[in-house]
């Protein structure tokens, strides 16, 4: 593990990459930023099925933080007014109900803006699929 934290995310999801890319242009996180498909899961400490049902943040320490919780650590890392947003998510009360807009969202992000009907699969059906098998066996597929 290194000394950043770092951000997993799906990688076949276009809202998810969408999602991740504003992040990144607007956000500026301060943390590394990996597709679960290219990332060393078991280095990182995270299994498949968990990097396939929500966004991680794995901070250096091994601590790994979900979902609505993996947004607020994202919004805490970057500079200037994003750490509000970030600690408000973290309040008890909000925490639940960011937890329950986020699975909401993450349940249907096939129908979210950039999202594509192969969302909806889960990630060993999705076109593609043995690529990322490929690239998690450590041999990237030239096609990606």
């Amino acid at each position: 593990m290194g000394t950043r934290p770092v951000l997993v995310y799906d990688g076949d999801c276009g809202f998810c990459t969408t999602s991740v890319r504003c992040a990144e242009k607007y956000v500026r996180p301060r943390c590394d930023v990996v597709a679960w498909q290219f990332a060393d899961l078991d280095a990182l400490g995270v299994t498949r099925e968990r990097a396939e049902h929500e966004l991680l943040w794995i901070a250096p320490g091994g601590t790994v933080y979900g979902g609505a919780q993996a947004v607020a650590k994202l919004l805490l890392s970057a500079r200037g007014g994003w750490a509000v947003p970030g600690a408000v998510l973290t309040l008890p009360l909000v925490r639940r109900v960011a937890h329950g807009l986020y699975r909401m969202v993450a349940d249907n992000r096939h129908r979210m803006p950039g999202g594509t009907a192969a969302c909806a699969l889960p990630a060993g059906r999705r076109p593609g699929a043995a690529a990322g098998a490929d690239a998690e066996a450590g041999r990237p597929n030239a096609g990606r």
